[in-house]
C-alpha cells in the first residue's frame, strides 16, 4: 500500500472514522487523527466529507458552531482538498458512502479507510482498497 508519488499515503477516511477520531480523542481511531496531523500520511478531503462531519458534530454530537469551525478549518488545512467532478452512485443502500467514493476517485487515493459495512463490502474500488481502520493503523506501525 504505498503511494507511487513517495512515502505519502493519500487516504480517504471515512467521515464515521473522522467524526470518531475527532470525538473520542483516546479511543480506538483517535491515532489515526494524530498521525494525519503528524504528515504520517496524505488525508484526502472533499467538501462534501467537511460538510457531513460538521453536520454529524453539530447534530449527533451537540458540538458549539465555533468548536465545529476550529476543527473543519483544521482538517482542511491538514487534508488535501479535491472537488469531484463526477457524481457516483455504486453505494445505492447508503448514498453518503458515494462522496467518500468521489473524494477517493478524484484525489487518486491508495486507501480508503472505514468501518462502514456498506463501503467495507465493495473490498476495493477502481483498484482503491477499502480497508478496516485497525489495518490502516497497522500499515502505519500503529497499534
Amino acid at each position: 500500500m504505498s503511494s507511487e508519488r513517495g512515502n505519502e499515503i493519500r487516504t480517504v477516511l471515512d467521515t464515521n472514522v473522522l467524526v470518531s477520531a475527532l470525538t473520542h480523542p483516546h479511543g480506538r481511531v483517535a491515532p489515526l487523527w494524530r498521525a494525519a496531523r503528524d504528515h504520517r500520511y496524505q488525508i484526502l478531503v472533499s467538501p462534501a466529507i467537511i460538510a457531513e462531519v460538521g453536520k454529524a458534530l453539530r447534530s449527533v454530537f451537540g458540538w458549539d458552531e465555533r468548536r465545529i469551525t476550529n476543527r473543519l478549518k483544521l482538517l482542511s488545512k491538514i487534508g488535501e482538498i479535491n472537488v469531484p467532478r463526477t457524481a457516483l452512485d455504486a453505494v445505492r443502500n447508503d448514498p453518503d458512502d458515494n462522496r467518500i467514493l468521489e473524494c477517493a476517485v478524484e484525489g487518486k487515493a491508495d486507501v480508503i479507510v472505514s468501518g462502514d459495512r456498506h463501503l467495507r463490502d465493495l473490498k476495493s474500488y477502481r483498484g482503491i482498497p477499502v480497508v478496516r481502520p485497525i489495518d490502516f493503523l497497522r500499515t502505519l506501525g500503529i497499534e
